[in-house]
């Protein structure tokens, strides 16, 4: 994959993470109630659960959010689409599926297996 074409897709990411990231910390400002009070004890226990969701979420979203920055910054080096662990080249279609990848299959699957 071309730099510029590696740089374009995961500038895009990036924005659409940001926003993601943006919406899911503030919200639109519209829930749907007519009040903000609780209506039912069950309630407070709802609103905790969506408050870890939505917290796990947002870990989720920073997570990929550096995964970008990192390939972007590899896009800046010249190194991008070569595994950053053997050196190897990434197949386009890998790129093409997840332009973040920083590692070939063999070494994603060792680095996920613990074997880093």
């Amino acid at each position: 994959m071309e730099a510029a074409t590696a740089r374009a897709r995961l500038e895009e990411m990036l924005a659409d993470l940001e926003e993601s990231a943006r919406v899911l910390q503030h919200g639109d400002g519209d829930t749907g109630e007519l009040t903000t009070v609780d209506q039912h004890p069950a309630d407070s226990g709802t609103n905790l659960a969506d408050a870890d969701r939505e917290e796990a979420s947002l870990e989720i979203l920073q997570a990929q959010q550096e995964r970008v920055r990192e390939a972007l910054a590899r896009v800046d080096a010249g190194t991008y689409g070569q595994c950053v662990d053997c050196g190897a080249a990434l197949p386009d279609e890998r790129l093409d599926a997840r332009p973040d990848a920083a590692r070939c299959v063999n070494c994603q699957q060792r680095a996920e297996a613990g074997g880093r």
